[in-house]
């Protein structure tokens, strides 16, 4: 299956495609009505938007570093998972996306990265949480997060993954621990973005390492591959090594070349047959098509 993540409403019912991701809030925090042809998707905890009206909601690492796109390895500003009324916002966002569509997909879940987060709230939530350490400590207040949102949605619930398979990572870096999310959720999401697809040998192996990651869940798992100014030939070498380990394979944020990439692999994919003067047929050559 086939499907598109877009921010152009118009897009998400294109024929080439089997589902649409709609865009009803963003990274930057621009938000969108909800579309009832499409899955509703929504930056969780990424939002410079509101990081910037509010410093307050900001992830701080022990040295009180914020979480924010001036620091040179954040590309957008985080706020703390732990904010209860940006939580609750949230939920408000994903009840009125799953009032449109049943279908609700879940963007930037999660923690920033390690060290983070250690402001006051979450110092004293640890502290009190009974666990032993932070690590466990953060995966629980990620897990509960997705369980809570999950409740809210009662059609298929869909999962964005930091495209890092390699064991420990996903908790160290985000809190994110895949085998206690795997109940509250119907698919996994992985994007495996570059700007040329010129090799796939990477792709592969990360693809490969989630596929071997996930495969004990039994969740579905599904590849993510960035379309804009992708040269086409290229675009479709990259669905066919996603297609080999994903269920599905959606394409990011150029809805025209993921359609042109999707019509020139049908057409690959087809074989041709010549009809022959004496009645016969046979495969239509290469010089014939």
């Amino acid at each position: 299956m086939y499907g598109v993540v877009t921010r152009n409403a118009e897009e998400v019912g294109w024929n080439e495609f089997d589902v649409g991701f709609y865009e009803v809030k963003d990274v930057t925090g621009r938000a969108s009505e909800p579309l009832a042809d499409a899955v509703n998707m929504l930056s969780c905890f990424g939002d410079t938007a509101a990081v910037d009206a509010d410093p307050d909601l900001v992830a701080v690492d022990e040295d009180g570093t914020p979480a924010t796109r001036e620091q040179p390895y954040f590309d957008w500003s985080y706020v703390c998972p732990t904010h209860e009324q940006y939580r609750a916002g949230l939920f408000e966002i994903v009840e009125d996306a799953a009032e449109a569509n049943e279908d609700v997909r879940l963007d930037d879940v999660g923690f920033p990265r390690e060290g983070y987060c250690r402001c006051d709230r979450c110092e004293r939530q640890f502290a009190a949480s009974g666990h032993e350490n932070r690590s466990a400590w953060r995966t629980a207040v990620v897990t509960e997060f997705v369980a809570e949102a999950a409740d809210r949605i009662p059609g298929r619930t869909y999962l964005t993954l930091y495209p890092d398979p390699y064991p420990g990572h996903l908790e160290a870096r985000a809190g994110i621990d895949v085998a206690a999310l795997a109940p509250h959720v119907d698919e996994f999401v992985v994007p495996l973005y570059d700007t040329h697809y010129a090799t796939t040998y990477w792709l592969e192996t990360i693809a490969k390492g989630f596929e071997s990651l996930l495969d004990p869940l039994e969740t579905t798992f599904s590849i993510e591959l960035y379309a804009v100014d992708v040269d086409v030939d290229d675009l479709v070498r990259a669905t066919e090594v996603a297609e080999t380990y994903g269920r599905n394979v959606y394409f990011g944020y150029d809805a025209s070349n993921a359609a042109a990439a999707i019509r020139r692999k049908d057409a690959e994919g087809r074989s041709g047959v010549t009809h022959r003067p004496d009645g016969t047929d046979g495969d239509l050559s290469e010089e014939s098509r």
